[in-house]
């Protein structure tokens, strides 16, 4: 979460970009971030030989060691990092970075970053503008930050500007997300899949969890600003598994793939698995499957249908149905899924809104039903949402409904911190009630949460809206006689003649 000061001190680099013709709102952000990336990849690259010389089962080279041939040319690339470049004179910095550091980035050893970064172009057109936002990311001494900052960053601009939305470029908050992570607990033993993966969150923030998850106490170290979690306790054989067997992304825009191959390197994630592809698409392949999948897939679309994978068993258009039945099918037996979707697909009484939650009751196991507040992704948009928990495995025996009314942020446009905030209840009552498998516990008075039967589901045609099942209490409200009303009334009347009459008294 950015400071106001942060957020004035981005505001003013957004603006310099837009005074030197750089209109367009999303090239200004890719412009911005690749500055940013420059500087925390030095960053991040000190920290990792740092940490290779603490973590015997961690193994690191620099992307900084050695030289570097271009056009003909060797370079020490020691001189490529932000911290040496920075201190160029303006007009030579300019174009050692346009025509040196960006091909060398563009080009590091990693294929898939590679590819991600082929349709990539360096923008920023004068030594003017790049001083002057060099200037400015430094002063914001990210650093100094923790290792979100520079993710908090670019999402703060998208937030700013309302193309973002009609881009598919939704984000789900950060702290939505580890709610769920905190609940599915994924290990450095699972396969896990983002089908439509955006800014990245879900899998991001899910490495970094079981990083923590794998570091003894004595395993983290400090440095001037923060904790880093090293993650002592893998074997070579964990390191490996993680870093090329365990996170696959898909998306089906070059920038957000982009966007989030340099998050994911940012993060530790050297060699992530991402595709860039529609994962609707009737080209896509369906072999791969996954222990666990987390997803916030776009809703409110339609995909052509001569264009929908073949193998798809629902007749429908909306994205958000086909999603979720991509999900059950790449998942294994036994796999666990975390999804976002609208409240319109828990009720909506068309053949295909029917059919998958009825396959969802019927041929998974449905764990939990999440309601979330209203207006919790503003401002792309203002439906309301829920999150369904399910296993490919065993069979639905009751659904956990839990009526999350408020996140920690106000429901207006401001989403300021509040006191209210329903998440650690629910994750607390998840893992002692739904986790232990405690069926016949009851709800207290102010509880939020409830089961449901499968039969009772069954019975209202798979509906799973938490307002079709949960109980209002009505209290009985005792009013006084209308005699006794009007008695007061008069009483009333009689002093307000008398206070007016006091007062003519005085004039």
């Amino acid at each position: 979460m950015l400071t106001q000061e942060l957020k004035s001190k981005i505001d003013k680099l957004w603006n310099i970009f837009w005074r030197w013709g750089i209109s367009d709102p999303l090239t200004a952000i890719e412009q911005i971030n690749y500055l940013i990336f420059f500087k925390r990849i030095d960053d991040i690259d000190k920290q990792n030989i740092v940490k290779a010389s603490r973590v015997k089962s961690f193994e690191y080279k620099s992307i900084f060691e050695w030289s570097y041939t271009l056009n003909g040319q060797t370079y020490d690339k020691q001189n490529f990092r932000w911290s040496h470049f920075i201190e160029l004179p303006s007009d030579e910095m300019f174009v050692f970075v346009k025509d040196i550091v960006f091909p060398f980035i563009k080009n590091l050893d990693r294929s898939e970053y590679a590819d991600s970064l082929s349709d990539a172009v360096f923008m920023i057109p004068n030594a003017s503008l790049l001083v002057t936002a060099v200037s400015i990311i430094e002063d914001l001494e990210i650093t100094k930050q923790n290792e979100d900052t520079a993710w908090d960053i670019y999402e703060y601009l998208l937030n700013e500007i309302s193309s973002a939305g009609k881009w598919w470029a939704f984000r789900t908050p950060r702290h939505i997300i580890e709610m769920i992570i905190q609940i599915i607990n994924p290990t450095k033993n699972d396969k896990i899949c983002d089908p439509a993966c955006g800014t990245w969150g879900f899998l991001i923030n899910t490495y970094k969890h079981i990083i923590k998850e794998n570091t003894s106490k004595n395993g983290s170290f400090e440095d001037n600003f923060w904790t880093h979690y090293t993650a002592d306790q893998f074997s070579n054989e964990d390191w490996n598994r993680i870093k090329t067997n365990t996170l696959f992304w898909y998306d089906f825009s070059t920038k957000m793939v982009r966007v989030g191959m340099m998050n994911s390197i940012l993060h530790g994630i050297t060699t992530p698995n991402i595709t860039y592809t529609d994962t609707l698409w009737k080209f896509f392949d369906h072999k791969e499957s996954f222990d666990v999948i987390l997803a916030n897939p776009p809703f409110k679309w339609s995909i052509l249908k001569n264009n929908i994978h073949p193998e798809f068993q629902v007749e429908t258009t909306k994205t958000e149905l086909l999603f979720l039945e991509l999900i059950y099918d790449k998942l294994f037996v036994w796999g666990k899924c975390w999804v976002i979707i609208p409240d319109w697909v828990l009720f909506w009484s068309s053949n295909a809104h029917k059919k998958i939650r009825e396959m969802i009751v019927e041929k998974c196991s449905l764990k939990a039903v999440i309601s979330l507040p209203s207006w919790v992704f503003k401002p792309y948009a203002w439906v309301s949402t829920a999150i369904l928990i399910f296993t490919k495995w065993d069979i639905t025996n009751k659904v956990w409904f839990y009526d999350l009314q408020s996140d920690w942020f106000s429901l207006d446009d401001k989403r300021n911190k509040i006191e209210e905030n329903d998440i650690p209840d629910c994750i607390k009552n998840y893992k002692e009630i739904v986790l232990q498998r405690k069926f016949d516990a009851k709800p207290e008075k102010n509880d939020k949460w409830f089961f449901v039967t499968k039969e009772e589901i069954v019975k209202n045609k798979y509906d799973l809206s938490i307002s079709k099942y949960k109980k209002i209490e009505y209290v009985k409200v005792e009013y006084e006689k209308p005699e006794v009303l009007i008695s007061d009334i008069r009483k009333l009347e009689k002093e307000i003649k008398e206070g007016i009459d006091e007062l003519e008294k005085m004039l």
